[in-house]
């Protein structure tokens, strides 16, 4: 009896015969993430007349189930541009370490230029859209935000199969259903952006944050807030939801106990 661990599980050859792989082998071809197993919800931003403000909750969920809590899913680059993740963590994780190698390369470069928030914006759509077409999509909804060539406010978005969009507001996931009416309130239009301050910005993000924890439920009361201006990037990645009430959960039908 043959019993080399590569043999184990496997019918004896002189009793059985050679194994015939073939049975393993495919005619279509090869299959990869169709369904994204580990996922982060909503990314929202907002302009506001001298940057943009992003925020994303720190839950990442294993199919419905809360699983990961203290998972970030804004990150910075080259200290003058953010970029928020939404949907499959595995892939930000890949996109995450190709942004720092990223930011390395651009950091030894001989001239002083390094890739502005348009510049970056652009080079993650040509990436997503080049993964696409070799039908190994990497399953993101991404926001950057900075400041662009002229030093005004940018934000855009680039999705799985690389299109591209701008706005005043933008939001992934349920953000794009629940948050952005809020934010649309205040940032109509490019031409609003200038009458909104830092402090206002930041507010209307903070309560959108807290009608998506309300709302949707892949997401959670703890939150990172991260804002960019021309004097840089500035991150806080442990922000609760402050002023909660569910006052209003008993107008909903359906709610708590229910009585013939």
């Amino acid at each position: 009896m043959d019993h080399r661990p590569q043999a184990w599980g496997r019918p004896r050859d002189d009793v059985y015969g050679a194994y015939d792989a073939s049975f393993l082998q495919t005619n279509g071809p090869n299959q990869h993430t169709q369904s994204p197993i580990v996922t982060g919800t909503s990314v929202i931003a907002m302009k506001f007349k001298d940057g943009v403000v992003m925020a994303a909750d720190n839950l990442a969920s294993y199919g419905s189930l809360a699983r990961f809590t203290d998972v970030k899913r804004i990150r910075t680059f080259a200290d003058t541009s953010l970029i928020g993740f939404g949907g499959d963590v595995s892939d930000m994780q890949y996109l995450d370490r190709h942004l720092t190698e990223l930011g390395i390369d651009e950091a030894y470069q001989p001239s002083a230029h390094t890739l502005n928030a348009r510049s970056l914006h652009k080079y993650l759509s040509k990436l997503m859209y080049h993964r696409r077409s070799k039908f190994e999509p990497l399953w993101n909804h991404l926001l950057v935000a900075g400041l662009d060539e002229e030093g005004k406010p940018f934000l855009a978005a680039a999705d799985l199969l690389g299109t591209t969009f701008t706005s005043p507001s933008l939001a992934t996931g349920f953000g794009s259903m629940l948050a952005q009416p809020i934010m649309r309130k205040y940032v109509p239009d490019e031409a609003s952006v200038a009458n909104v301050t830092r402090e206002q910005a930041v507010e209307v993000v903070r309560e959108c944050m807290k009608v998506l924890f309300y709302r949707d439920a892949r997401s959670l009361d703890s939150y990172s807030l991260a804002v960019v201006t021309k004097d840089g990037v500035e991150v806080k990645e442990d922000e609760k939801l402050e002023q909660q009430s569910w006052a209003f959960a008993d107008r909903i039908k359906g709610y708590g106990t229910q009585t013939v």
